[in-house]
């Protein structure tokens, strides 16, 4: 049984990314707990769109700020709060990095694309995450 208002269950991520000398990049954020590492999510907002939720959570979260993804990489689920969490997932190009920001008790860390799957264990999130990086190195990257 949901224990939160239907909305609570859709929500938006981005997978924040740079490119430093023709390696990609992608920056993962402590969870609230510090007991892993994640992209910045959240619940879409009723009166934003999913894109505009991912982007609000990316500054909030990890302070920072980009070029979104015109389209969804992808999305996956999880379960939490006794129903199942539908996440869309975006590309951020990060151009920003605030050094103070809301949530800066998180810690962000830098990491090369190829180290991922040591950071993050959500499969399906894994497989979106090679998507992008199949999409980026397909894009002559420099």
């Amino acid at each position: 049984m949901k224990n939160k208002p239907d909305y609570w269950y859709k929500q938006s991520s981005v997978i924040p990314y740079r490119i430093i000398n023709n390696k990609i990049e992608v920056l993962i954020i402590s969870s609230r707990k510090k007991k892993k590492w994640i992209f910045p999510k959240g619940i879409v907002e009723l009166d934003l769109s999913a894109r505009e939720s991912a982007i609000k959570e990316a500054f909030e979260e990890a302070g920072i700020s980009g070029k979104l993804s015109p389209n969804r990489l992808g999305r996956y689920s999880y379960k939490k709060w006794g129903g199942k969490c539908k996440v869309k997932v975006y590309a951020l190009k990060i151009n920003k990095i605030l050094d103070v920001w809301e949530e800066s008790f998180r810690d962000r860390k830098w990491i090369e694309i190829n180290n991922t799957s040591e950071y993050i264990k959500d499969k399906k999130l894994l497989a979106i995450v090679n998507k992008l990086k199949f999409q980026l190195q397909n894009e002559n990257i420099s």
